[in-house]
């Protein structure tokens, strides 16, 4: 998981942006559940009435309330209204129909002073919430309000013998200030134990009844209120919708942004590798690594900066909103949490180690997909497609089978989710019920509180849902950076030198041995020779005897365990690669070709060459000759690898890239084998020409290739056991006499000793 993190850090400030807007997407999402409280509470059942306090009443109602408020705060309540000259800002009433509902008096309408002082509004709520409890209970004759009637008229019949025709309100009115007190001060100590919320919705129900008297339309107080939280609620989702738009495409591009970057640098890793980095890694398992499991971390990224930063902020603003809704209820959602990490944990612990061999196993099936799509002439001449059809249904079928058991193990964890999910909802509806039979809870809190809590379970589920993707595109992550901080073998010198000004291009192999990485034994024993400019050395041996290893050490495939090579003087160990790679022709065994044309080929390690350079090349390289022949000529398209050219036509363009190139050393590592003799010759004798002032390497299978070199070395079993001219060797090395008596005629023996003689 930190692999990953590391590969999105080079963009902090992209992903601090995107943070960001989710921080505002959560603030809409978590807004909404509140809203939907607030249109059930308030607009649907308190008529969108949403004060504390009336702000417009009768002087009646007013009266009334004060019977129940002790004597030494009646004053703070007079003082906060005043009498209304008939418009309000707030509500607009018709005093003919207040006349009309039997109300008496003047309006009174709070003060704007205390309306926008929140403290003191405050505290007019607290003196009058109980009141308007017991108001509301009397006018509307409920059996408890009836019952506590009852008790106060048996209590005051012994002093007052007509007090059972009277209201409650003419009995307080008939009482004292300090019996009044006294009285008041039991009722809402029978009150104490009553939750909050029911004392808001009976004060609710009074303030509306208030209204109503006085002619407020609160008809159109609802639908006001309603319309406008209906409105709010409508922003904040277009809000939240652009937010999640933008978030999106900001996902998206920093995820393109990863692959891109993890691609050029893997590429540019993968380029800079030495041979023996290639032994390591496979090159099945370097394509899969810079496409599948490249592609694997982008995918993440985007649900990682889309899904998994965002789950952690929703989880914990419901969380936060949970406690501000109903503290009482937190439980359910530490049981949910509490499921759903076990679900998880266990899942995991099934499914795990399956990740880490999925794309190995992937690895494998590219690699016999490559060894058989390569080597698909061969398949077909010895017949053996049935026996490749097995070999790769055998890697699929493994592939499969770890793949089916990933997923259907991931198949039981959607439907757990739900399960959970759909029984916290039922969980929270069965304990919010009983709540709000008690008074403790209204219908709109519970709402929101399904709400809160399933935006809590759905914040886990997306994390599980990407915990899915998580291991395998974590072990994708290894891998990859597995590439990028490997350190390759073949390394410039940290102040390197540089070839002097007037080289020739002398090169001396000095007492080299060579093993390869983590091989036990040595493929070139003390290898000492002078390939001098102007003159050809050749290179010969029977199979295996390290020729191609040893002009693998010059342009640094490879570099030598023991000893030095040095061109001009000069080891190549402290030039850099590419100083001394430019002074070097190379032509591999195997002719490679890039697809583009023939033009772009030749001139493939010199792009700035002229055509004339172009040209002369393919003319020594006796090229031209079928290169006129096509229509577009030297534009005539290569395909990818050379394709639609033949073998000896491959070759021949590989040598005219090397010639093109002007080098001072040429390296033809068995560069001639796919040539006819008569072809052979011509090349060699127009090359001969153009390298006069050159050094020159052939690898060469053929005796007839290097009869003519000027030295020629003799390998056997990676050491050197003849040097010296064609005829020289004949004489001197019975190796070298061996491979000639395969290749030349007695004839031709006879004539060379005679000479040598």
């Amino acid at each position: 998981m930190l692999k990953l993190y590391k590969f999105l850090r080079p963009y902090a400030g992209s992903v601090a942006a995107i943070f960001c807007v989710l921080m505002v997407q959560a603030y809409c999402d978590l807004s909404l559940p509140a809203y939907t409280s607030d249109i059930v509470n308030v607009g649907i059942q308190q008529k969108g009435i949403d004060e504390k306090v009336p702000y417009m009443i009768s002087e009646e109602d007013l009266n009334r309330l004060l019977l129940f408020v002790p004597m030494e705060r009646q004053e703070t309540v007079r003082e906060a209204y005043e009498t209304s000259s008939g418009s309000s800002e707030i509500y607009v009433y018709d005093r003919d129909a207040s006349e009309e509902s039997g109300s008496e008096g003047n309006v009174l309408e709070i003060s704007k002073e205390i309306r926008e002082d929140g403290e003191k509004l405050d505290e007019l709520s607290e003196i009058l919430g109980k009141p308007m409890l017991l108001c509301a209970g009397f006018d509307s004759g409920s059996e408890s309000a009836a019952e506590m009637e009852r008790r106060m008229k048996e209590q005051m019949e012994s002093g007052m013998p007509d007090v059972s025709r009277m209201s409650v309100y003419e009995i307080f009115e008939m009482m004292e200030g300090s019996q009044r007190d006294s009285v008041v001060a039991e009722i809402e100590e029978q009150f104490s134990a009553m939750p909050e919320t029911m004392i808001e919705q009976s004060a609710a129900i009074y303030i509306q009844n208030a209204y109503e008297k006085i002619g407020v339309d609160t008809n159109r107080i609802e639908t006001g209120y309603i319309l406008r939280t209906g409105g709010k609620m409508l922003a904040l989702a277009a809000l939240g919708m652009i937010a999640s738009i933008i978030v999106g495409l900001m996902a998206s591009r920093v995820g393109a942004k990863v692959g891109r970057g993890l691609r050029k640098e893997v590429f540019r890793k993968v380029v800079g590798f030495s041979n023996g980095e290639f032994d390591k890694f496979s090159t099945a398992s370097l394509i899969t690594r810079s496409t599948n499991d490249i592609q694997q971390i982008q995918l993440l990224s985007v649900m990682i900066l889309r899904m998994v930063l965002y789950a952690p902020i929703m989880a914990a603003g419901g969380i936060f909103k949970v406690f501000r809704t109903n503290a009482d209820m937190s439980w359910i959602i530490a049981l949910a949490v509490a499921l759903i990490v076990t679900v998880v944990v266990v899942l995991f612990a099934v499914v795990m180690p399956k990740f880490k061999v999925v794309q190995s196993m992937v690895d494998r099936l590219n690699l016999v997909s490559r060894e058989i799509l390569t080597g698909l002439q061969v398949i077909r001449a010895f017949s053996t497609e049935k026996y490749e059809e097995n070999r790769f249904d055998g890697a699929n079928k493994d592939l499969t089978k770890t793949n089916l058991f990933v997923n259907r193990a991931m198949t039981f964890m959607m439907p757990f989710m739900m399960l959970i999910m759909n029984g916290i909802a039922v969980l929270i509806v069965w304990v919010g019920g009983h709540s709000i039979n008690d008074g403790s809870m209204q219908v709109g809190d519970m709402m929101a509180f399904i709400q809160y809590t399933m935006q809590i379970i759905m914040s886990f589920l997306m994390i599980c849902m990407i915990s899915v993707m998580l291991p395998r595109a974590a072990v994708s992550a290894d891998r990859v950076d597995e590439i990028l901080i490997s350190s390759t073998l073949i390394h410039d010198s940290d102040s390197p030198v540089h070839f002097g000004e007037n080289g020739i291009g002398e090169v001396r192999f000095d007492h080299v041995s060579f093993r390869y990485p983590g091989a036990e034994e040595e493929v070139l024993h003390d290898i000492s020779f002078t390939a001098e400019p102007g003159k050809t050395t050749a290179l010969i041996g029977s199979t295996g005897s390290g020729k191609s290893t040893l002009v693998n050490l010059l342009p640094r495939f490879y570099d030598v365990t023991e000893g030095k090579i040095t061109i001009d003087g000069v080891d190549i160990r402290d030039v850099s690669q590419k100083e001394l790679r430019e002074r070097l022709g190379y032509v591999p065994q195997k002719g490679v070709l890039f697809s583009g044309d023939i033009a772009s080929n030749i001139l493939y390690g010199n792009p700035e060459g002229s055509e004339e350079t172009m040209r002369e090349a393919a003319e020594i390289a006796q090229a031209s000759e079928f290169i006129e022949e096509k229509q577009k000529k030297y534009q005539s398209p290569i395909a990818q690898g050379g394709s639609n050219v033949s073998g000896g036509q491959k070759q021949r363009l590989s040598i005219a890239r090397a010639i093109a190139k002007h080098p001072d050393v040429y390296i033809f590592d068995d560069s001639f084998s796919a040539l006819d003799y008569k072809t052979d010759v011509k090349l060699r004798n127009a090359l001969k020409e153009k390298t006069a002032k050159s050094t020159v390497l052939i690898v060469a299978q053929r005796i007839s290739t290097i009869l003519h070199a000027e030295q020629i070395l003799v390998l056997d079993d990676g050491k050197i056991v003849g040097k010296g001219t064609h005829r020289e060797l004949l004489k001197n090395c019975e190796e070298y006499y061996q491979i000639a008596s395969s290749q030349l005629s007695e004839k031709e023996l006879e004539n060379d000793m005679k000479e040598v003689g």
